[in-house]
Order: structure tokens, then sequence, then C-alpha cells
């Protein structure tokens, strides 16, 4: 598990505190289990007294140093977690508490359903090629049901990416420009100077005047957010980065996957030569945020340290060399 700074621990007083708010007086916390997964918010596996099982996340306090597009991502993921359940037809847990007034702990936490099933990245190896096939494309309609719910401005949920009727340009721009300040505050190291980035970048900005419509973006809907059973998709979680901007920015156009199957699902592969130049502008945000995170959270673990940096050349590599 790669340990992070940002991660807050609660003791058995604390977790006997925020479920008697949450569900009453009479739940009481039978046991407790910290989840391993994820690099930012703790979350804790509870049961209760009644009988249920419930998740618990809770965000780094007000003080932790965190990443531009990292604040008031918690009240992002509830408010995600929200519309799309409203939606319907996409699996997604239930939001059944939320506090952010800082009373009770000095950090924002909310409980939600707790989802059957495993990771897809726990089990995907040990699944035949008609399984992952088969479950990969039903994530691409998931995704393609996310992506068709439609916003009125683009923008981080979290706010303050961009005002109200800034095109996506302005506001990718904007997003990009605060990671680039991130990485200057925390002196992260970069392949190359800030200056020469947003030279390459003016060479793409201008492919992003063909997004007009602010569409829902998960944005970090990797396997290890996909809930699996019985070879189907039972849940997807983590919705703290979700923002309304473009498709292309989702998880399976990355360069890391290349599922013919999630791209059946979906619908299309979107590989005109416009689409593609902004998949490799998403990557690059991407890969310079997996970079400069490890400077705000304080990875101890070298080897994932070494393979963002790693990464972040060679995406770099052929981003600077595109025409």
């Amino acid at each position: 598990m790669v340990e992070s700074f940002t991660k807050v621990k609660l003791n058995d007083q604390q977790l006997s505190l925020l479920t008697a708010s949450a569900f009453g007086a009479d739940s009481a916390v039978v046991g407790s289990k910290e989840l391993t997964g994820g690099f930012f918010n703790t979350g804790y596996d509870l049961e209760l007294s009644d009988g249920r099982s419930v998740i618990l996340k809770v965000a780094p306090g007000p003080e932790t140093a965190v990443l531009s597009y990292e604040k008031d991502i918690m009240r992002a993921e509830v408010e995600a977690l929200r519309l799309v359940r409203a939606a319907g037809g996409i699996p997604v847990p239930e939001v059944y508490s939320y506090d952010e007034s800082l009373q009770l702990i000095p950090c924002p936490y909310f409980f939600m359903e707790k989802v059957a099933g495993e990771p897809y990245s726990d089990v995907k190896e040990s699944l035949s090629a008609e399984q992952r096939a088969s479950i990969e494309y039903e994530l691409g309609r998931y995704q393609r049901l996310i992506n068709e719910i439609k916003g009125s401005a683009f923008g981080l949920f979290s706010g303050g990416a961009a005002s109200a009727g800034a095109s996506w340009r302005e506001t990718f721009r904007t997003m990009m420009g605060n990671v680039l300040q991130d990485a200057r505050r925390l002196n992260a190291v970069l392949p190359v100077s800030e200056a020469e980035i947003e030279q390459a970048l003016e060479r793409y900005l201008p492919a992003l005047d063909e997004v007009t419509q602010p569409r829902l973006v998960h944005w970090d809907l990797w396997n290890g957010n996909i809930f699996v059973q019985d070879g189907v998709i039972v849940s997807i979680i983590d919705w703290e980065r979700a923002l309304w901007g473009d498709v292309l920015q989702e998880y399976y156009f990355r360069h890391f996957e290349n599922s013919e199957a999630f791209f059946e699902g979906y619908g299309t592969a979107l590989n005109s030569p416009n689409e593609v130049l902004r998949k490799r502008l998403y990557d690059l945000y991407l890969d310079l945020i997996m970079v400069i995170e490890c400077y705000s959270r304080q990875y101890k673990d070298e080897n994932h340290v070494n393979w963002t940096r790693d990464n972040l050349a060679e995406t770099w590599k052929l981003f600077s060399a595109a025409e």
C-alpha cells in the first residue's frame, strides 16, 4: 500500500461518535477495518450493532496541503453520487449522510452504502479473456451513460476551475495552470520547464474548441474503482474528481488502457485527428498530476515515485514530438 500524508486516522471513540450522529445513539460500532485502497481520503468498513455494514470516508483536514483541484472534493463526490443515483441506470452506492461542519471531527466525512463484490483491479488477472471483455464492454456502456449527463457550465464539481460561461478551452487552460502552479509551490521536479510545457500546450489548446457541451466526467474510473461480482459490474465508486468537461478525459481513453471491448460498449473509439490531440493533452494532464501529488502526499514508496517520473517523461516525449 502507498501511504499518503493526507490520510486521517480515527480512533474507536471517534468512529463511535460519528456513527451515533449519523444513525442514532443505538447504532454502535461492533467491528471496524481501515480500507487500504485509495491514496487521498481514509476509508473505514464498519459493522454496526443493528447488523448493517457501512463505509465511512474521511477527508483530510482543512489545514492539510493538497493540490488545487483537490480542495472540497469530498463535497464534489457526494454531489456526483447523488446526481448519478437520481439519474438511474448506473450502479453507485447510496450516500447515507454527509457532514462538513467540522463539529465532531476537524474533517469532512460521509457514510455510504457498502457495495458487494471486489475491485476489478484485484481480480482482472484471474479472469478469462472472455470474462474481461464482458466486464469492459459493460463498463463502456456505463461510461456512455455517465457521459450523456449534461451540465450547464464547464469545470470541477468542487468549483473554482473557471467562471460560468467560460469555454472548455478556457476552463482546461485554468485547470492545467493550477497544476503547474502546484508544481511550482511544491518544487516538483518535472522533465522540462514550465515555460516549455506552456509553449507546447498552445499547439493543442485549439483542439478543445470542438467541445461545446459540458458532460459529466468521472475522470478516475480506473479498474480499482469498478466493483465486480460474478462477472458483472455491481458498483462504480470514488466520484470525488468528477467534473463537467470533455468525455475524452475518462480513464479508459488514457494511454494505460486500450480495450476494444470498452470501445464497443461505449459505441466508438473516438479517434479522429482532433480527438487524438485531446487524448494526448489529457494524458499529459493526468501524468503531471501523478508526479506532483507525490510531493503533496509525501509518498515514501520510491518505486511508485520513480514510476510516476518515468511515465511522465515518456508522455512528454510523445506530447512534445507531435505536430
